[in-house]
């Protein structure tokens, strides 16, 4: 961990660090390649969450399962690092990252990339905390680390932050009014966020 006076950041995975949700969109295409899907539909279903989007596309208990083995077998280089992201997990004096997704699947992307260095403390999917915008998991990681700021691309990512008075950020994101900070790209963070914590 970096020893300067950065932000402690609790981070989202999937749409905030690692840029998934095209590669999600490619296997629900897939498995629903018996309906003609817009993948512009898909993708925007996917951004509100993955509980959603199975729920809209209702798919059946044998589909979910065609969906996990596919997502088993995607290689970790497909899973790309939105660009700038490794620059603002470099400044941070502590990062957590809080996700939906499977711990081993989390960890393998990270290690591949050799990111596990950037953080303190993962609590993932199957970690026995309710699922986000509960806020135990944020309250967990908050009291441990003295969180700063939250950064996720949905509004369930940033409602518990909001719940512990806690600076929220979204990314790629600005249909919504309930975060402190938006932004577009990570070269952003430095006039948009830094500059507001100093």
């Amino acid at each position: 961990m970096n020893n300067n006076k950065g932000l402690t950041i609790l981070w989202d995975f999937d749409g905030t660090l690692f840029d998934t949700y095209p590669v999600y969109t490619k296997l629900f295409k897939k498995v629903l390649a018996d309906r003609n899907i817009d993948e512009k539909d898909v993708y925007q279903n996917i951004k509100i969450s993955f509980r959603h989007a199975n729920n809209y596309y209702n798919l059946s208990e044998e589909q979910l399962k065609e969906f996990a083995s596919l997502e088993e077998e995607i290689p970790p280089q497909e899973m790309m690092p939105f660009s700038g992201v490794e620059k603002v997990l470099q400044y941070a004096n502590n990062n957590v990252i809080m996700t939906h997704k499977l711990g081993k699947d989390v960890r393998k992307i990270l290690r591949y990339y050799g990111w596990e260095k950037y953080f303190s403390e993962i609590v993932a999917g199957d970690d026995g905390f309710p699922r986000k915008p509960n806020k135990e998991s944020y309250e967990y990681l908050h009291e441990k680390y003295n969180i700063d700021l939250v950064i996720g691309d949905r509004e369930l990512d940033i409602i518990p932050a909001k719940e512990l008075n806690i600076k929220s950020c979204l990314f790629q994101n600005n249909k919504s009014n309930l975060a402190d900070f938006y932004l577009n790209d990570y070269g952003e963070f430095w006039t948009k966020v830094v500059e507001e914590f100093n």
